[in-house]
């Protein structure tokens, strides 16, 4: 029994049941021990998953493009980008590597920040950025960033915030949790008589009438407290400029479909889908689908302008349908980069899973 799994029965023992989104932070999150704390190698055909990131070198080629055409209209002496949840710093090197070569004008008055709570994942991107010293900024928190005048960005960050699991109660029309609790050496879950987050009360709120009509007793999906937080903290910060999530996900509507009656919580190593999310715990990542419809209305609620939402493959290609106008801006389309963008934007690889959610100030 590893010691992540130690812990975690400690942690449901001595409370008899604890809700899922606890036992996700603690698999993934755990200091020293969850699943994005061991290992950098996580991602790739070594790893468990592939990213637009380990692609290669285009995907954060194309976002410098766009980022650096937002940031070119602010006359300020000092912009910012800042990058929440960097993962190895790869998508940072490609980004400020475009920058230097292609805007060097303002990539002297660039500062570049990322957003890293965890001491581990902080030294992977110290080492992957040695070669920017004295360009990129740490902080541990949003509330450390100071003001910010640029683009606030992220790339599958919010999916991996930890999710609370609630099912459909039909007859008394309300939802309730799903918790976790030990039965023998397994995780196993249980109704918690009292749901942990005042959101999965509220939730009932958010259903339309006529949908509560018809929604079968025990369907079941996922409601991200902390992601919402998350993303008004975020528009609080943006003083000027863009705030951007590239993430798989649905507007709200879409999370009760029929065949998402299971929700959207996924389970993922060796890049196959793994059957039980409780399973394995620390050796197998966990996500669920951002809800784009709560980012939208918390960025609103913040005094954000919200832009139309748009998959990877739209947002790209428009990034692309630019740098043909823009000579002397990017790189050469070489026969390999051609590779990579059609991987980037083939509905059946990434163009299509991925959404691009955008609000600026």
């Amino acid at each position: 029994m590893s010691e992540l799994i130690k812990k975690i029965r400690g942690e449901i023992e001595a409370k008899g049941i604890v809700s899922f989104a606890h036992f996700m932070e603690l698999a993934l999150y755990a200091p020293g021990l969850g699943y994005y704390e061991c290992a950098s190698q996580r991602v790739g055909r070594a790893g468990d998953f592939y990213t637009s990131v380990s692609v290669g070198s285009l995907f954060g080629e194309l976002l410098a493009f766009q980022f650096a055409e937002w940031l070119k209209a602010d006359a300020c002496e000092k912009c910012q980008l800042v990058e929440a949840g960097a993962h190895d710093g790869k998508l940072a090197a490609d980004i400020l590597g475009h920058l230097q070569k292609f805007r060097p004008q303002l990539f002297e008055r660039l500062e570049y920040c990322i957003m890293e709570p965890s001491g581990s994942r902080q030294q992977w991107q110290r080492e992957t950025l040695a070669g920017f010293t004295g360009k990129v900024k740490w902080f541990d928190s949003l509330a450390a960033l100071p003001a910010v005048r640029g683009v606030i960005f992220s790339n599958e960050l919010l999916d991996a915030f930890p999710v609370h699991r609630i099912g459909w109660d039909a007859a008394a029309q309300q939802w309730f949790e799903w918790g976790v609790r030990c039965e023998g050496e397994r995780f196993v879950w249980e109704r918690m008589i009292e749901p942990a987050a005042k959101a999965v009360r509220s939730q009932t709120l958010q259903v339309p009438r006529e949908l509560r009509a018809v929604l079968p007793d025990g369907f079941t999906t996922e409601i991200c407290p902390a992601a919402a937080e998350w993303w008004s903290a975020a528009a609080r910060k943006l003083e000027h400029g863009r705030l951007l999530a590239i993430d798989y996900g649905f507007l709200a509507e879409e999370f009760y479909a029929p065949n998402r009656a299971n929700g959207t919580l996924r389970a993922y190593a060796q890049h196959r889908v793994c059957e039980d999310p409780l399973a394995n715990a620390g050796e197998q990542d966990l996500t669920a689908s951002v809800n784009f419809t709560v980012l939208q209305v918390m960025g609103e609620l913040e005094g954000l302008k919200t832009e139309p939402l748009a998959t990877q493959a739209q947002f790209l290609t428009r990034i692309f349908a630019s740098t043909i106008s823009e000579k002397g801006r990017f790189d050469e389309w070489t026969s390999a980069r051609t590779r990579q963008f059609q991987t980037l934007t083939h509905p059946e690889h990434l163009g299509r899973p991925f959404r691009v959610v955008v609000q600026s100030r």
